[in-house]
């Protein structure tokens, strides 16, 4: 698929991908085999009927394509970008065995692209009502299939727009924000209500939403309570969470600066610590908003790396540096409290840890100093706590997530259901949308039985 060319793309934040024409699409869906027994579906966690999709596209029914898709997937032009079809459907792709496996994803795009201005027919909808905690990829699923099965769907945002981690995590060059908002205005189109600036947990509480009528709520609030590494130096001036860098980026549109007059200080140095899509985003983010030098910080090497390939391909594409088996061990300030250094330390890998990977180790005598005035934290995140402190009845996990039956997504609570980045901690955006669709079933089956 065409890209833009790096050295023009880090001076905007135009998408890089450019995307299928209808001449390559259909060449690309031919290459799909129609295995009897697809294994690329299994490998989707909302079920998309993959080859019949594909098979409308190369037949040129793009229309049929799109009503195929949506069958299984309210989000197509979002999964289509941002999925990991690597490690997913493609990866199962019986073409793939000897060649490039059928780029599933970007025929998604293209299918979602082409029908971008289609018109949604409005649901038919019941008098039960359903709240839905949060607008991230989990609670919009779950919207998409209530309102599918004639329930009435509210759905509460803390922010003060909807899109969750979509909309103010991810950036403009990898997801433009009108895509995020012409999906989610096809849910209002259908019948959704979305309410903004509604904090569950301080403006309403997840029982109060009961007591006011809803038959059942769905807990889908995502996990943006950032991480730190607990060394010295973290609270100087120069210091973010790629949580905060990439909120003020996106969503309060710093990268339109002085247009929106929400400023982002960078500094000339960057320094990102973390090496999965979060810290390719917040770095690459900090390059086109002017930073001279930026620099991934990676305890372990490349092939330990949690980010997409794609994505770390782009960054180096970009002039992202990377400084692996390398961890930081002190951020160092000036006298005006701001950030000057990142004092780090080379690591070697020894045996695998828990997680299959090679555990890291410092060597000894190894410090040095990198020249930084910026440093992001992009080493995970978890639920915020505010709905547990206030729904005592919720049994929590020690990390802080919420406990769920794995097969319903029934919590301790009845009525109430949770799924997505706040019972597994982060995970992808299709795997909360399998959460929510699949909660979205239970839902309806305790709506029915009560």
């Amino acid at each position: 698929m065409p890209n833009q060319d790096p050295d023009k793309r880090i001076t905007n934040f135009d998408e890089v991908a450019l995307g299928y024409d209808k001449e390559a699409a259909t060449l690309e869906a031919k290459r799909c085999l129609q295995c009897k027994n697809p294994l690329c579906v299994q490998g989707c966690p909302v079920g998309i009927d993959i080859p019949e999709f594909i098979k409308e596209i190369a037949s040129e029914d793009f229309e049929g394509a799109l009503a195929k898709l949506k069958e299984k997937n309210s989000l197509p032009a979002i999964c289509g970008r941002v999925c990991p079809q690597e490690d997913q459907c493609e990866k199962l792709c019986i073409v793939g065995k000897k060649n490039e496996p059928v780029g599933i994803g970007r025929l998604e795009r293209f299918v979602a692209d082409y029908h971008k201005n289609s018109v949604v027919k409005k649901a038919s909808l019941g008098e039960k009502k359903v709240a839905v905690v949060g607008s991230g990829p989990a609670g919009l699923a779950c919207a998409s299939e209530l309102l599918k099965r004639g329930y009435q769907v509210t759905i509460f945002e803390a922010f003060h727009k909807p899109g969750g981690v979509l909309m103010y995590g991810i950036p403009e060059f990898r997801l433009p924000k009108n895509i995020v908002e012409q999906e989610i205005n096809q849910l209002v189109e259908m019948g959704a209500e979305i309410k903004t600036n509604v904090v569950i947990g301080q403006t309403i509480t997840v029982i109060e939403l009961l007591e006011r009528g809803y038959e059942a709520v769905f807990i889908g609030s995502g996990a943006g309570l950032p991480y730190f590494l607990n060394i010295p130096g973290e609270n100087l001036n120069g210091v973010y969470s790629a949580n905060e860098f990439l909120t003020r980026a996106n969503l309060m549109k710093a990268y339109l600066y002085p247009k929106w007059e929400t400023p982002l200080r960078v500094g000339d140095n960057v320094a990102v610590v973390g090496a999965g899509n979060v810290a390719m985003d917040a770095a690459r983010t900090a390059k086109r908003l002017g930073a001279k030098k930026v620099s991934i910080v990676y305890r372990r090497s490349e092939k330990e790396m949690p980010a997409r390939q794609e994505e770390v391909l782009h960054a180096r594409e970009e002039g992202i540096e990377m400084n692996l088996l390398t961890n930081p061990v002190s951020i160092e300030g000036n006298d005006g409290g701001w950030v000057n250094g990142l004092k780090c330390i080379k690591m070697e890998l020894g045996e695998p840890d828990d997680s299959g990977r090679r555990r890291p180790k410092p060597i000894k005598g190894s410090e040095y100093m990198l020249e930084v005035d910026t440093v992001i934290m992009a080493i995970g995140q978890g639920p915020n706590p505010i709905i547990p402190r206030s729904t005592k009845e919720l049994t929590i996990s020690k990390r802080g997530n919420i406990e769920v039956d794995s097969k319903t997504g029934q919590t301790s609570i009845e009525g109430v259901f949770a799924g997505g980045d706040v019972v597994t901690g982060a995970a992808t955006v299709i795997q909360a949308m399998g959460a929510g669709k699949k909660c979205a079933e239970s839902i309806d089956k305790y709506i029915k039985n009560n």
